[in-house]
């Protein structure tokens, strides 16, 4: 956890960093699904998994070596793996 905030400086002085946030537990997630017009809430995740989305970090990159570049600064990449995706901007 101390590599974090250095991680986070660096993104900021080089203009990378749009916007990053941590999450609270799985356990603090609600879930909603609609069916046949009505919602359904449920306590925790969508689904039993292994792996939990930690935290999110939003940059902007020219392309994805460049990404990859930031997200290989990560101090998580040694322990766990960092997801890399574009926005989806535009195509709704």
């Amino acid at each position: 956890m101390p590599r974090w905030p250095a991680v986070h400086q660096e993104m900021e002085a080089a203009g990378v960093l749009v916007t990053g946030i941590g999450l609270e537990n799985d356990t603090a997630a609600t879930t909603l699904r609609a069916r046949a017009g009505e919602r359904v809430l449920t306590d925790g995740p969508f689904a039993e998994t292994k792996v939990l989305l930690f935290s999110f970090m939003m940059i902007d990159v020219e392309d994805l070596d460049a990404a990859v570049e930031w997200a290989a600064k990560m101090p998580c990449v040694e322990y766990a793996s960092v997801e890399i995706r574009p926005l989806s901007v535009g195509s709704q």
